[in-house]
């Protein structure tokens, strides 16, 4: 997969997916290459926008935080971003095994990588100071995000029955959003523990 190829993979089964398909990314290089880069964005959008546009975004984080409690707040969002993807990736082989389909761990890896991939470019909209903006750009990011699992189903995971596929992207779709709250519910009390 290469990034040119990302808004063919909204659309196709092929594009793109084939070729990560075929060149069967190990997990450490995805996440070295992939989950790791794109987990530091959100982090770092947070902070820009908290320090150059405080309360506009984030009504509700007035007055604003410290450089100290953005940093730390920043490290918990990464390393909560990072545990989540080998957790969908752990998941999405499970659900696949419930239905009778045995994937390897390295392609629900592939797949729990990528499709996150709207989600935190969507964090980049951050840079425009409008709370409104944001929303519609981090609506359209999961719009993106479950389109990517829909057509990542197949050809990553090897499903060649369509309607097994089809449960299983619903399946992937619904732990995602699950994961997503759950990523938000982790990340404010690790915060509110450490911040007080």
């Amino acid at each position: 997969m290469s990034i040119p190829n990302l808004p063919a993979m909204f659309i196709s089964e092929t594009t793109g997916w084939g070729e990560l398909a075929r060149l069967h990314p190990p997990v450490t290089k995805l996440f070295l290459r992939l989950v790791v880069p794109m987990s530091i964005v959100p982090p770092v959008m947070y902070a820009y926008s908290e320090l150059i546009h405080p309360g506009r975004v984030f009504p509700l984080s007035v007055p604003a935080l410290t450089a100290t409690q953005l940093l730390v707040s920043g490290a918990v969002l990464f390393v909560v971003q990072l545990a989540m993807v080998s957790f969908m990736a752990m998941l999405i082989r499970r659900m696949c095994m419930a239905r009778d389909h045995d994937p390897a761990f390295e392609e629900a890896y592939a797949l729990a990588a990528v499709a996150p991939v709207p989600l935190w470019l969507s964090s980049l909209a951050l840079f425009v100071p409008s709370l409104w903006f944001n929303v519609g750009v981090v609506m359209l990011a999961w719009v993106a995000s479950l389109a990517l699992i829909r057509h990542g189903v197949r050809p990553l995971l090897g499903v060649s029955d369509a309607q097994k596929a089809h449960y299983i992207s619903n399946l992937v779709s619904l732990a995602g959003v699950g994961a997503w709250i759950a990523l938000l519910v982790v990340s404010g009390e690790i915060l509110s523990l450490l911040l007080g």
